[in-house]
């Protein structure tokens, strides 16, 4: 037979169970409401009464992501042994680097272009949210990985460590993940089933 303390530890797990989804529902009330301010404003609205505003937009935003993930890549690959092992690694990441970054710029200003003309679409998923973190993710480690490259460049290291590749090799997989999140926001409810709150 269930004792007191069972049942009162039962009650206790189905209490805290209903105030976190409570939390939840309150949290997404509130991101959701946002997100309908947002899209009521002057800005959201001069955004889509123009019909070619957000695909011309949409196109910038993916060919930024696309020179920032080539321009890892091409790092990483120098970084592995693979390309360009004919050039100090330093050379490599100068050429590079600045396409990254002006990559990341572009990409961030037209992102929250389509945020403010579509604003509920995006908050609405999940898709959005991990992308965001894995950005905010990305533009921190890449930016540390960078300097440990140059910290290992010194040395002039004919092959980098496995600590060096195992970075690199992150990075372009944490891009390849952001590359992801950002088309699978259109397929929300496909991708994370019952995750996702439009589910």
């Amino acid at each position: 037979m269930l004792g007191l303390s069972g049942v009162f530890g039962l009650n206790g797990a189905l209490g805290s169970g209903a105030m976190y989804g409570a939390g939840a529902m309150h949290a997404w009330g509130s991101v959701s409401g946002f997100a309908g301010w947002l899209e009521a404003t002057p800005a959201s609205t001069s955004i889509k009464s123009v019909s070619w505003v957000i695909p011309f937009v949409q196109s910038i935003h993916i060919l930024m992501i696309g020179v920032v993930f080539i321009s890892c890549l091409m790092i990483a690959l120098r970084v592995l042994g693979v390309m360009r092992t004919d050039e100090p690694v330093e050379g490599v990441w100068r050429r590079f680097a600045p396409w990254m970054w002006s990559g990341l710029v572009v990409m961030a200003a037209t992102g929250m272009t389509l945020v403010v003309g579509e604003p509920e679409r995006e908050f609405g998923t999940v898709s959005f949210w991990l992308k965001m973190a894995l950005v905010a993710i990305g533009v921190t480690g890449t930016a540390l990985y960078g300097r440990s490259l140059k910290s290992a460049a010194a040395g002039a290291p004919a092959v980098f460590p496995v600590s060096a590749k195992a970075a690199s090799v992150l990075i372009v997989i944490l891009w390849l993940a952001v590359i992801f999140l950002g088309r699978a926001i259109a397929y929300d409810k496909q991708v994370w089933g019952a995750l996702s709150p439009h589910a």
